[in-house]
């Protein structure tokens, strides 16, 4: 974590010094957003945008998992679109399944791709990347995975996500501190997830659900060297923890709530590029997210492990989002 990302996150008082660029950086926003829902596109089938107003990583792309896992039970055909950042694409819009590694895609859709088993596209623009989904696939509702922002795609449903542990930070816009919108933003959508429970520090009135990562089971990075455990039967004492996502922290404190073990944790940046370097550890084996497991699939890492995480949220979440989603299905038909 850098030192500004600290300050945002401490509780000290938003640098004086970064606060006229603050202001600069809301009236930006503002005119963005409003030139964007000008020209405003929407889709024939209902959209979901699961994003937050935050930077850095807050457990979206676990509800995007668990979204598309209750859909499909529920016969829904979910397609999931997304910007695909630091992908290096052949063209634009790219459909994920045609990539041979998570360079040309971007690590999260590389790894959504693959554990949702639906279609995923990328391109910056949202609107390109739906059109395409929709001309290819037979899918009947959208998931943008990030995307709170881009309003220059409509949208039926919005779901912020929250990191309960660090909140809104310092309640600033950048780069005084970590938000895109203000915290009043969180009013207008239509949920608001806390990811690891509750959280104090947003504004009053905001009814909001809880979502809890259970971990599953530790799965090999290389099936062929070695075997799936479940969390209280993984063998080794010794573990480097390693995490390149938006906060490492968190994984570090599920792993340690999961697995009995001596851990050493080795944070890395969100979206990290690693190297053989970077787990070239004295003792012990590895263990990682399964985003970071995705990157690595080229190293031939041996005695390495991805910890598999699901979702769970109460049951009136999906209850209203199901209902939710009848309503709008009715509303388009009539169109």
């Amino acid at each position: 974590m850098s030192w500004l990302e600290t300050r945002w996150y401490s509780t000290e008082s938003a640098p004086i010094y970064l606060r006229p660029f603050e202001v600069l950086f809301r009236r930006l926003a503002a005119g963005k957003k409003k030139r964007d829902l000008r020209v405003q596109w929407r889709a024939p089938v209902p959209v979901i945008v699961v994003g937050n107003i935050s930077v850095g990583g807050t457990g979206k792309t676990p509800l995007t998992v668990y979204l598309i896992e209750q859909l499909n039970a529920l016969g829904y055909k979910p397609g999931i679109i997304s910007r695909g950042y630091k992908s290096n694409a052949p063209h634009y819009p790219f459909d994920v399944s045609h990539a041979t590694s998570p360079d040309e895609s971007g690590d999260e859709p590389y790894m959504l791709e693959r554990r949702c088993q639906c279609p995923v596209i990328i391109d910056a623009d949202r609107r390109s990347a739906a059109e395409f989904l929709l001309a290819h696939y037979d899918c009947d509702l959208i998931i943008s995975d990030d995307g709170l922002q881009h309003y220059r795609l409509g949208r039926d449903i919005e779901i912020a996500v929250v990191d309960s542990e660090r909140g809104l930070g310092n309640q600033h816009c950048l780069p005084a501190g970590p938000l895109r919108e203000e915290p009043a933003r969180l009013q207008s959508v239509d949920y608001v997830v806390c990811n690891g429970g509750p959280c104090s520090t947003l504004p009053e009135g905001i009814v909001t659900y809880e979502m809890r990562l259970a971990p599953q089971s530790l799965i090999p990075c290389d099936k062929e060297q070695g075997a799936v455990y479940s969390c209280h039967a993984f063998p080794y004492k010794k573990i480097n923890a390693v995490a390149g996502i938006g906060n490492p922290q968190r994984f570090f404190n599920t792993l340690k709530q999961s697995v009995s073990a001596e851990i050493a944790c080795y944070p890395k940046p969100d979206h990290h590029r690693f190297s053989e370097q970077d787990f070239d550890f004295a003792e012990g084996v590895t263990v990682m997210t399964e985003k970071d497991a995705v990157k690595v699939s080229e190293l031939g890492l041996r005695d390495a492990w991805y910890l598999n995480v699901s979702a769970q949220l109460p049951d009136n979440f999906m209850s209203a989002l199901t209902d939710q989603l009848k309503q709008i299905a009715n509303d388009k038909g009539k169109k």
